[in-house]
């Protein structure tokens, strides 16, 4: 149910716990396409939201990302929420649809309903499940690498610790 890339068969399962608002996420962005592209066919890629308390626009930007999902593209607004991620009030969101072309009294009445509320609340709880208290949280084959403190001081280092992480499971 969760919004995923990549053979679900994959040597290697990456989930993220993120949500649209945490700037460290947005600088994660470029290493998780680089990975995935040089790794395509050896990850499984799993998206999970965990908007945190203090953003207020998280929870519904997670919703808009999973409704315009309904409509085939998810990841086109995963990336747009991300490009604009200081402006992700209601209104904005709803913009973003027209602007991807998404059928928008579709994604309206989805977003006004709150339809993807309770999933949003299910990845909460399974991330503080297992120990997820911000974000960006990986899990690496069910590894946990909360490694906040290295994208804060340097997204380049966190490209080439993360990369290093993958490669020891592709063999």
């Amino acid at each position: 149910d969760d919004p995923s890339q990549g053979p679900k068969d994959a040597p290697i399962v990456l989930i993220e716990f993120s949500e649209f608002q945490c700037p460290f996420c947005k600088k994660t962005r470029p290493t998780i396409r680089q990975i995935m592209d040089t790794y395509k066919d050896k990850i499984h890629y799993v998206f999970r939201d965990f908007p945190l308390s203090f953003h207020k626009n998280a929870p519904k930007a997670a919703q808009a990302a999973n409704c315009a999902g309904d409509q085939g593209k998810y990841w086109e607004m995963n990336d747009k929420l991300f490009e604009n991620q200081q402006t992700l009030d209601i209104e904005s969101l709803k913009k973003y649809a027209g602007e991807l072309k998404l059928n928008t009294s579709k994604f309206n009445e989805c977003l006004d309903s709150d339809k993807f509320a309770a999933e949003i609340q299910k990845d909460e709880q399974d991330g503080e499940a297992v120990g997820v208290s911000g974000t960006p949280a990986y899990f690496i084959n069910g590894i946990f690498l909360f490694i906040h403190f290295i994208v804060k001081k340097n997204a380049g280092i966190f490209g080439s610790f993360f990369n290093s992480c993958i490669s020891l499971f592709v063999q």
